[in-house]
């Protein structure tokens, strides 16, 4: 735990630089409208495979005994896995509404 606090405060510019990503994401989500919501964030998330791409080379790279950093990688896979798998069913769904119908005879 002191390790993680040292870290934390050497390096504080990184933390305030989360924060205000944190906040600045909040404040241009909770501005989309409602009708650009769907497709934004499915194809978002759809991008976040990116995060899986990287927490795989993290957990290629860290070694054995590094519990912590695979634990963590295999955390970002699943999440992120569960995020990419998301986006592509809301995505799915938003065009199944644009599809037509067949017409009843």
């Amino acid at each position: 735990m002191e390790q993680l606090l040292n870290y934390i405060g050497a390096n504080m510019e990184m933390v305030y630089f989360l924060i205000l990503a944190i906040l600045l994401g909040v404040e241009v989500i909770s501005n989309v409208p409602a009708i650009l919501h769907t497709p934004l964030m499915s194809g978002a998330n759809a991008i976040h495979g990116v995060v899986v791409v990287g927490a795989i080379i993290v957990m290629l790279q860290a070694s054995p005994e590094n519990y912590l950093a695979l634990t963590v990688g295999f955390l970002a896979v699943v999440v992120g896995m569960l995020n990419v798998i998301g986006g592509f069913v809301v995505t799915d769904r938003m065009l199944e509404m644009f599809k037509k119908k067949p017409k009843k005879s």
